[in-house]
């Protein structure tokens, strides 16, 4: 009895937190199948593509964080456990008795390790719910269906790198991408730099060889690998053009390619479906609400963590499943940390308080941020920081419209900053400075900085405008703008109509941020007891 009690302690320790398998009131089996078929059609004849699910990651000891799955596993397959293969080809295939364009591998039904950590799919859950015909179990890869990788003339994967973390959660895992590494002749011993450079040199000619020997001679500053590989080091000390090409005979064939799948998902994400618009959307407006409830609750004395646990309460009250990465709530000085992520300061008082943070809504993240005054009113040097911020994002929303180039915005929202600074007396007309250290735009999605390219703009593209001004203590200026740090982010759809702020509903202007906080919170009244 007490080594069955022992052993079911045991298991509950160190078995992996497992989130739900996937989104009932998410985006539908249909909507993943759609996005595979368009994966499809940009895969080259007779290709595969192989995604591995995210593993399990460990926290401290013998407990792992809550489960994630891959953006690209869970945006072609709705699925989110671990120990997980999708294989795609880019024809149907006559394989054995089967004729599919697609294999899972999919985690087994246990009813003890269910007990503890939540029912699975298994297989006829994946088939029944997430419309796969052809699922498999993870001990299956590489067996069932006999799989003739030789057969085809590209394999498509993302770069695997060979230290996923050796708990017992991720064994099956790690012997699915070992038994592809082995069978797909997988580049293991190859840097991915290394493997870049060699396709620089496939795809160079004659004329241009020079070029492309000075591209390797730059990386080769940053990276040593390509000072060991005999191939590239030929290719650096080649003295013509023709040598070169010689050279580029000798660089090794591989079937594996793993550069064009990430290319191939950046064009797929980078656009969302109107399905997707909607569950960013609902994000926005958590994160907006959030927001307000802070601007309506803030007030001198409160910890930063006191405040994040208010906006991370909303999320929870509206149901969201998780935040989008660490939330950042910085006061006074600490907002000029950009990525400032302890949130530990005990006590803000008189000071700005910087709250970048974003709600997860089925996958798909908020990005947004508003900076605020704990005393409910700014000053005047907070005054003239932030509106100088807010001029600069508004103009940067302006330009969200398709064809305008995404670095436009950059340009744009920067020269009223700097110009700005400058008739403050910041900063000299034309000096350079680190005040807006940081870019204005990312794209947003299933990641908060989504796949995406960064040429033109297009029609359903969401992404970011996040303008900001940061002044530490110590900085070469007159001391009454030290310690002022201001952000404002909003998350904008890309509309032919015009831009669209999915974040809008959060008060922007100074005028309304100090309107909004003379109104009363549900949470003046709700006091705990003291605890020593």
């Amino acid at each position: 009895m007490k080594r069955i009690l022992l052993f079911s302690i045991l298991f509950l320790v160190i078995a992996p937190s497992f989130s739900q398998s996937y989104f009932k009131d998410g985006l539908s089996a249909e909507w993943h199948r759609e996005r595979r078929d368009a994966l499809r059609n940009l895969m080259p004849a007779n290709s595969m593509a192989i995604f591995f699910n995210n593993p399990v990651k460990n926290r401290a000891n013998d407990v792992d964080f809550i489960y994630h799955p891959d953006p690209d596993f869970f945006y072609l397959t709705g699925f989110r456990e671990p120990n997980a293969a999708l294989i795609i080809f880019s024809e149907e295939r006559q394989i054995g008795d089967i004729k599919t364009d697609e294999l899972i591998y999919v985690q087994p039904r246990d009813p003890r390790a269910e007990m503890w950590n939540g029912k699975r799919l298994g297989q006829e859950g994946v088939r029944e719910i997430l419309g796969f015909d052809q699922v498999y179990l993870f001990e299956d890869f590489g067996k069932e269906p006999k799989l003739g990788v030789s057969d085809f003339d590209k394999i498509l994967s993302f770069s695997l790198s060979n230290d996923i973390e050796g708990s017992s959660a991720n064994a099956p895992l790690r012997k699915m991408v070992n038994t592809f590494k082995k069978n797909a002749n997988y580049p293991d011993d190859k840097s991915e730099v290394a493997l870049q450079m060699y396709n620089l040199i496939r795809a160079t000619d004659v004329e241009n060889s020079a070029n492309v020997a000075q591209i390797i001679g730059r990386y080769r500053q940053r990276y040593p690998e390509i000072e060991n590989d005999p191939v590239l080091q030929d290719f650096l000390k080649a003295e013509t053009p023709e040598q070169r090409m010689e050279v580029k005979n000798k660089v090794p064939e591989n079937k594996t390619d793993v550069f064009a799948l990430s290319q191939m998902m950046d064009q797929l994400r980078e656009v969302k479906t109107p399905e997707e618009i909607k569950l960013l959307s609902k994000a926005a407006k958590i994160s907006a609400v959030g927001q307000i409830e802070v601007m309506k609750a803030a007030q001198p004395g409160m910890s930063e963590r006191e405040i994040q646990g208010i906006h991370e309460f909303i999320y929870k009250r509206y149901g969201a499943e998780d935040i989008g990465y660490p939330s950042i709530v910085g006061g006074g000085n600490n907002g000029c940390i950009l990525h400032y992520i302890e949130n530990d300061m005990e006590h803000i008082n008189d000071r700005l308080i910087l709250m970048d943070l974003g709600a997860e809504w089925r996958g798909y993240t908020a990005d947004v941020t508003r900076t605020i005054p704990v005393s409910g009113k700014f000053n005047e040097e907070e005054k003239a920081i932030y509106e100088l911020v807010l001029k600069s994002q508004e103009a940067g929303i302006a330009l969200c419209k398709p064809g305008v180039e995404f670095s436009e915005i950059g340009r744009v929202t920067r020269e009223i900053i700097n110009e700005g600074l400058a008739e403050l007396g910041i900063i000299k007309p034309g000096q350079r400075h680190n005040y807006f250290p940081h870019g204005t735009s990312h794209h947003l999605g299933l990641d908060v900085h989504d796949r995406g390219g960064y040429g033109a703009l297009k029609e359903g593209m969401v992404l970011t405008v996040e303008p900001g001004i940061y002044i530490p203590e110590g900085s070469d200026c007159d001391p009454k703008w030290w310690g002022i740090a201001v952000r404002i982010e909003d998350d904008i759809l890309v509309s032919s109509d015009g831009p669209l702020n999915l974040s809008g509903d959060a008060p922007r202007t100074v005028a309304a941020i100090e309107q909004m906080m003379r109104i009363p919170s549900v949470l003046e009244n709700w006091v705990l007891p003291e605890i020593d």
